[in-house]
């Protein structure tokens, strides 16, 4: 069915009410990564949709109540893995196995919070001072670009824990369909931004590439908590350079 893996990534990726039947096997998880960024402009568009009917309200108001929309939407699922990344990094004293073992961790550690704070911060600064024609594409570019992050490092990265979610992406990730996917998500944002476009793609791909030499650095590769925090810091680097 061709739309079972982005019913799959529709799931793991929001909170929207998504009901799929048995247990997908590896291979369609792996296709699931394809549809990301297409779920990433789903959250965006419900947001200029919240946006749009939040029209005429002060501009702090409004950037509150479309930062919360958006937490809820996503479950804080990259949130969390923010949190878990900055606790494991601070925490970890430079240890391999020392961070992986506090990833695991449910509970949040100061730098978790204080990182956590930063983030939405930004956020919320960067949507209250957005203006104009910057406001709707801010907020349906950053979670699709966000997402679309995700088989980029899944592409470029080993996936370091066995077994689970993270594990079945990375072996059957579609390769070929996936550069071709982020193919035409750079030329979309060049159409849509045209010169302007050149800062922001310069800007996420110093992200990742500064983001991906920590992880390998510290862990040898990428964990499901780490991906989420590139998604967050993906989205705020967007946001911050429209």
């Amino acid at each position: 069915m061709i739309f079972r893996p982005f019913l799959i990534a529709l799931q793991f990726l929001t909170r929207l009410p998504v009901r799929l039947r048995g247990t997908p096997d590896e291979r369609v998880i792996g296709q699931s990564l394809l549809y990301y960024p297409l779920v990433g402009l789903l959250i965006g568009l419900l947001l200029a949709g919240i946006d749009a009917a939040l029209a005429g309200s002060a501009a702090l108001v409004r950037a509150a109540l479309l930062l919360a929309a958006w937490v809820l939407i996503t479950g804080a699922l990259h949130l969390d893995g923010l949190a878990d990344s900055a606790d494991a990094w601070l925490g970890g004293y430079g240890d391999r196995e020392r961070t992986l073992a506090i990833m695991k961790d449910p509970y949040c550690g100061p730098a978790g919070v204080v990182t956590l704070v930063i983030v939405l911060l930004a956020k919320f600064a960067a949507l209250a001072s957005l203006t104009g024609s910057n406001h709707g594409v801010g907020l349906v570019l950053a979670p699709l670009l966000g997402r679309a992050v995700i088989p980029l490092l899944f592409l470029t990265t080993p996936y370091v824990r066995p077994g689970g979610l993270g594990d079945a992406l990375a072996g059957n990730a579609p390769r070929r369909a996936i550069i071709l996917l982020l193919l035409v998500v750079s030329i979309s944002v060049l159409l849509m931004l045209g010169q302007r476009a050149g800062w922001l793609l310069l800007g996420m791909a110093s992200c990742f590439l500064i983001l991906r030499r920590l992880m390998m650095q510290r862990i040898g590769g990428t964990t499901g908590d780490t991906a989420g925090a590139l998604v967050e810091v993906t989205e705020v680097t967007v946001l911050i350079t429209l």
